[in-house]
Order: C-alpha cells, then structure tokens, then sequence
C-alpha cells in the first residue's frame, strides 16, 4: 500500500478522536462552562450535523480545487475548530468550534475515499479505503481513551490541543506523500449531482444509514446498559469502549479484504450476522463476558460494512463519485443520529436499557433487506450500471488513467 494512505490514515485517527472523545468529557466541559450535562451534548448533535450539512457543502466547493489541495485545506479547518474548542472562553464559541472542525469530516473521508481508491490498482481498492479508515477506528482504541485520560487528569482544553497538533501533523503527510491528482477537466457540479439518478447509488446510502445505525442504536446507550444491566462499574465503559474499537479495527480490515473479492456475499453476511447479535444483545446484555464479547462482535460486524458500503458508492458513482462519496459519509452520522433518537425514545416508554438493542436489530434487518433488493436489480439489469448517466467523459477517462 502506499505511503499516502498513511498520511490519509493519520488525518482520520484526528477525525476519529475529535468526533468521539467529547463523550467522555463532558462532565468536565459541563462543569468548566456552568451548563447542564444534556446541554452539553450539544457539543456531540451540533458535529453530528456539521457532518451532515459539511460532506456535501465542503465538497461542492471543492469541485473546482484539486483534490490534494482540498484534502489540506479540510485539515487546515480541522486544526482551526480544533485551537477554538480548546480556546474557547464561553460554550457557544466552543459549540462554533465543534462546528467548524465537522465541516471537514465527512469531505475528508469522502475525497480521502476516492484518493484512496485511485492509489491503487482496481482490485485493491476496498482494501485502501480500509487502510485510510483504520486510522477511524485506531481512534477508537487509542485516541479515544487517551484523549479522555489526558482531558480528565490536565483539562479537556489539553485533549483539543493535541487533537490540534494531530491535524497538523495529518496536514503535513498529506502535503508530503498525497500525490498531485489533477483536477478532471469537464467535471462540473451537475455531474456529481448524475450520481444521485442511480438508483444502486441510493440504495448503498440506505444501507448506510440503516446498518450504521443499527450499531450506534446498542453502543450509545451502552454506559446505562453496561452499568445498570450487566453490573459493570462506572469506570468500566471506557473499557468496553476500547473492546468496541478493537472490533471496528479488525471488522474494517476484513472488510477492506473481502470486499475486493465478494463484495454482496459479505454484505450479507455482515448485516445478518449484526441484527443476529443484536438481537441476542438483549439477553447477553445481563452477562458480564457474554456482553463483553457481544459488543466485541457489534464493533466488527458493523465495520466490516463500510469499506464495501463504501466501495459500492464509488463504484456506481464512478464518472463522478466525490460528492457521493461524502454524501455517504454524511449517511453514517444520519444513521447515528436516526438510532440514538429511536433507542431514546423506547427508553423514555419504559422498555428499559436493553430495548435499543431490538431497535438495532430491526434497522440492520432492513438493511440486509436493501442489500437483497439491490443485489437483485443488479441481476435483473434494471437500474444502471457503473457510470452514471451524463457523465463528464473527460473523467471517465481521468478515471481510468488513475485507477
């Protein structure tokens, strides 16, 4: 694999760590700012749909710029979100700083997607978005935790700054190793807009939401869970947390390799397997190693969906696939934030801690049921094929050159 999708890799375990370590701080962000902890988690809505509203806008913006010089310039916005929640004298400045620094998510690890992919010879493709996704889920491992330890023991000022320091030292790789990729000439925005006419294209997005958030349905209720029905100590869930990363680390890389090779038969495999555990989620969950283990499998089995997920989008996208590549990043944090609300809301009717679990299941069944229906299209040659009507020819053939 090569070098450049290091660089890519470290500038998402930056992403990584950002986007989730403010979990486990906010009793000190709460605390320093006088709010209540459920304003606070305003912090964690407002980036969630910074990635939203930032993957498609930061893209189009970028359409004219060529695609090394836009990946810098989204770190350079990642640094600067980062230095003002670190900053920040009031909540509000440090809510505009989450802000900021989300609008470069979901275009990072979407233009990063198709860098990637164009590294690479067409057969290795899954597996070099996996590479770049590593650096996601090591945050998860690593980034997280540490970022929460230094945050509790020096202040979360601290944490956002060595977040800070780790976009500039992403910057830098992607400066150093990113190859220069010219811009395709003839690509303008309405044919990145074509992408969204494929009806494979939108299926792989729903898919998306639905499996993505059938995982984060379980895992954001998973303190309450883990605390309340398995009988783990408070002080436990940063654990369980680095057992989920360790899942998404090994989950992503099987993905990335089978994806190449079978990339529907894993799908499905994949989406069962999860609505399966989920489902059993909610007996295992009175267990201490039987839930455990259970969110071990949670972690890998979603995981192993998105360098296929993400794949299928580049792949069906293929003469314009930057803006749907993002729009599909934007689609895990839709999925995210579409499963915390469900899981929320049968809490709040009295079915108790495990009942997100259920919730889970039933999502990553009907995203199972979409794989099923796309694969079927496909097969019956309804929908179009991997080049996306009124396509730019000259990035078709821009496209072919780099791949």
């Amino acid at each position: 694999m090569p070098l450049a999708l290091l660089a890519l890799a470290i500038g998402a375990f930056g992403i990584g760590t950002t986007e989730f370590v403010i979990m486990g701080l906010l009793p000190e962000v709460a605390s320093d700012y006088g709010v209540s902890i459920p304003t606070a988690g305003y912090l964690v809505t407002g980036y969630a749909l910074g990635v939203m509203v930032g993957a498609p806008l930061m893209t189009v913006l970028g359409t004219k710029v060529p695609r090394k010089r836009m990946l810098m310039l989204l770190m350079g916005l990642f640094i600067v979100g980062n230095l003002l929640s670190a900053l920040a004298p009031a909540f509000s400045v440090m809510l505009i700083g989450r802000v900021v620094a989300s609008l470069a998510h979901g275009a990072f690890f979407g233009i990063g997607s198709v860098v990637a992919a164009g590294l690479v010879a067409p057969h290795k493709k899954a597996g070099a978005i996996a590479m770049m996704f590593t650096g996601l889920t090591v945050a998860n491992v690593v980034g997280v935790p540490l970022g929460t330890l230094i945050g509790q023991s020096a202040g979360w000022r601290v944490t956002f700054a060595v977040v800070a320091a780790l976009g500039v030292v992403g910057l830098a790789g992607v400066a150093k190793l990113v190859p220069d990729v010219p811009r395709a000439e003839g690509v303008r925005l309405r044919h990145e807009m074509a992408a969204f006419k494929n009806v494979q294209v939108l299926l792989a997005m729903a898919m998306t939401v639905l499996g993505f958030g059938g995982v984060f349905a379980a895992i954001t209720y998973i303190a309450p869970m883990m605390t309340h029905v398995a009988g783990f100590s408070d002080g436990s869930v940063t654990w369980l947390l680095v057992l989920f990363g360790l899942g998404m680390v090994g989950g992503n890389l099987v993905g990335g390799r089978f994806a190449d090779r079978a990339l529907m038969p894993l799908l499905y495999i994949s989406l069962g397997a999860l609505s399966v555990v989920l489902a059993l989620f909610t007996l295992t969950a009175h267990d201490k190693i039987a839930s455990a283990a259970t969110v071990v499998l949670i972690g890998a089995l979603g995981f192993a969906t998105v360098p296929p997920l993400q794949k299928r989008v580049l792949d069906h996208a293929h003469g314009a696939p930057t803006l749907a590549s993002a729009v599909n990043i934007g689609a895990f944090n839709l999925g995210n934030a579409l499963s915390a609300w469900l899981g929320g809301v049968v809490i709040a009717a009295g079915f108790g801690y495990t009942a997100p679990n259920w919730v889970g299941a039933v999502l990553a069944a009907a995203a199972l049921v979409l794989a099923v229906l796309s694969a079927a299209l496909e097969r019956r040659g309804s929908v179009p094929g991997t080049v996306v009507a009124g396509s730019a020819p000259a990035e078709r053939r821009a496209t072919a050159v780099h791949h």
